[in-house]
């Protein structure tokens, strides 16, 4: 365990929200997992793992709420990110379930968190999640799918990402920064603001596993039948990864999943839905997972 220090960029109401966390750390075949923790060991456990290349900054908005709410939330910097180790020869998602597994023991072991966990997965992190609880599904009682990719499903609209680590310049970078953005991640440009630009500079200057491929593949739709926990889904409507599919997703979904939980489509935002609009995303959020504990 070592101190916690938020980021220079957040707001000063973040900063203050996010005051008294902890970092744990946690070790898996010599690589060390960076963890952040809020609430109190004793509360109900929640695992947010975040997109990629991205950190638990992915998830500012929505710490402070679920801690409200009487949640223990557990944040990762997944392996490759952020402040963890990339683990060698990790060059996917499907390296990372390991990972997790072991981090969570450790964890667990230390005291600092109980049982049951429920995980929720942005993106790269849904399908993180959804691997994980395939091989090792006693590690947590629920999964939440967050805008999760690797369903099988292709949209006619590419997503135009530009490159920018060659460009020579913060201030040129920033402008690919903006662009990608909003081809992937935001719906509304009033979304664009400060701190998503600052977020998103940081986070992808440390993603250390940049040819992730396995996102464009069917392997979370191929392990969500192995699934043996409630599974539930909360999308943005302008999801830039399902442009003119995702009502086709939302019919699909129910039949994958042996236990499957409730379907959340929030209006107005795109692929970063716990950002663009995070209130209505705790919402949900917070309706299932307290529609498990009944």
């Amino acid at each position: 365990m070592n101190r916690f220090e938020c980021p220079d960029f957040l707001t000063p109401d973040l900063r203050a929200s996010l005051a008294g966390a902890t970092r744990l750390l946690t070790t898996c075949d010599g690589s060390r997992t960076v963890w952040h923790a809020w609430g109190q060991p004793s509360q109900p456990a929640v695992v947010l793992l975040h997109g990629g290349s991205g950190s638990w900054t992915h998830w500012v908005r929505n710490i402070a709420p679920l801690q409200t709410a009487g949640w223990r939330v557990l944040v990762p910097d997944l392996p490759g990110f952020g402040d963890s180790d990339l683990p060698p020869g990790c060059t996917d998602v499907d390296a990372l379930p390991v990972h997790l597994h072991a981090g969570l023991q450790q964890l667990k072991a230390l005291g600092a968190c109980g049982d049951p966990v429920r995980v929720v997965g942005f993106s790269f992190g849904g399908m993180a999640g959804a691997l994980w609880l395939a091989a090792h599904p006693q590690d947590a009682a629920q999964l939440v799918l967050v805008g999760a990719p690797g369903m099988g499903m292709t949209t006619s609209q590419r997503v135009p990402l530009k490159g920018w680590r060659h460009l020579p310049s913060p201030e040129a970078q920033n402008h690919v920064h903006r662009h990608n953005l909003m081809a992937l991640m935001l719906e509304s440009i009033t979304s664009l603001d400060d701190l998503a630009l600052s977020l998103h500079a940081a986070n992808v200057q440390r993603d250390r596993m940049p040819r992730r491929r396995l996102s464009s593949t069917d392997i979370v739709a191929r392990a969500l039948p192995q699934l043996q926990v409630p599974v539930s889904a909360i999308f943005g409507e302008h999801d830039a990864l399902y442009r003119e599919r995702l009502s086709e997703l939302q019919a699909a979904m129910p039949s994958m999943a042996q236990r499957w939980g409730q379907w959340h489509a929030i209006a107005g935002a795109g692929h970063w839905v716990q950002y663009e609009a995070a209130a209505a995303f705790d919402a949900a959020l917070l309706a299932c997972l307290r529609a498990d504990l009944t």
